[in-house]
């Protein structure tokens, strides 16, 4: 079984640090054909840049593309939580970026919908309204900091594209088990098909939008979401297998995530990366997503 490549940067400059992490994995990113090429960044609120996808990390993505010989136009697509997709480019300097790239701009929450089902609370069919811009894009990137979450541990490069793709954000969020299994579900259909994770700066306690800063400077990059995933998880000090939607990926297959089927690349050692951020006061409670005979939910 061939190992999933992921790139593990550390250095004192963000922009190099992606940029290099992208170039640590660059023969695996197939862009042949792609048309529909969405990069989203993560802006859960728009009024807190901690929270948010650093414009650097972006820049960094995009010249990468360029470099690569991608010359059709790319749609950046986001839809905060808070506030609107206008107000987040405005407010973290991204409105240069748009025009210097000539970038297709998308606020999700605005997007036309395709309907998709996952599960309520009760564990009963329940249908979200997705992103049509995502669903028929044809790859897909995703570009967020490393975070700590108030509701499912950690938040990483498939929850940053599965929320931010959904009009209508609350209809996922159906308690510890719910969210879990929903976040699983669709990321059948919008998972990121290039993971990069800015650790630049990451948030630990009160996250994703409350949280405090943790100097981390480093970046992950790769072209399977699952092991980005948590091999992130892992270097934050959380073991995957405790938040459920990664744990879930892991038992269909969805990827590669287990540290055996990981082919770490770049400039620092995974002990000289470690760094164990302080979890979310609910994380014990966060920890009931489990669900008894949960297969036939999968």
């Amino acid at each position: 079984m061939p190992l999933s490549r992921v790139a593990l940067i550390r250095g004192q400059d963000r922009y190099d640090n992606v940029a290099r992490a992208l170039q640590a994995i660059d023969d695996q990113i197939d862009l042949a054909g792609k048309q529909r090429i969405v990069v989203k960044p993560n802006f859960v609120t728009t009024q807190r840049e901690l929270a948010a996808t650093h414009v650097d990390a972006v820049r960094a993505v995009l010249d990468h593309l360029r470099r690569r010989g991608v010359t059709q136009q790319i749609t950046l697509a986001e839809g905060p939580a808070i506030g609107s997709a206008q107000e987040g480019f405005r407010n973290y300097g991204y409105e240069p970026l748009i025009r210097e790239y000539g970038l297709r701009v998308v606020d999700i929450n605005q997007d036309e919908t395709e309907p998709v089902q996952v599960w309520n609370t009760r564990l009963r069919p329940h249908t979200v309204r997705v992103s049509r811009t995502v669903l028929e894009s044809d790859f897909r990137i995703s570009i967020g900091p490393p975070k700590t979450h108030d509701t499912v541990i950690v938040t990483l490069s498939l929850k940053n594209y599965v929320v931010g793709s959904l009009v209508g954000k609350r209809a996922v969020h159906q308690g510890c088990a719910g969210i879990n299994l929903n976040l699983y579900k669709l990321a059948y259909h919008v998972a990121p098909h290039l993971s990069v994770i800015d650790g630049f700066v990451g948030m630990e306690g009160h996250g994703p939008t409350r949280g405090e800063p943790v100097d981390w400077r480093i970046a992950v990059a790769s072209t399977d979401f699952l092991a980005a995933d948590c091999l992130t998880a892992r270097l934050m000090g959380f073991d995957p297998h405790e938040v459920g939607y990664l744990h879930y990926c892991l038992v269909k297959g969805l990827g590669h995530g287990e540290p055996e089927e990981i082919e770490v690349v770049g400039n620092v050692s995974l002990e000289g990366a470690y760094h164990s951020f302080r979890p979310h006061p609910t994380t014990e409670e966060q920890k009931s997503w489990r669900v008894e005979g949960v297969e036939r939910y999968l």
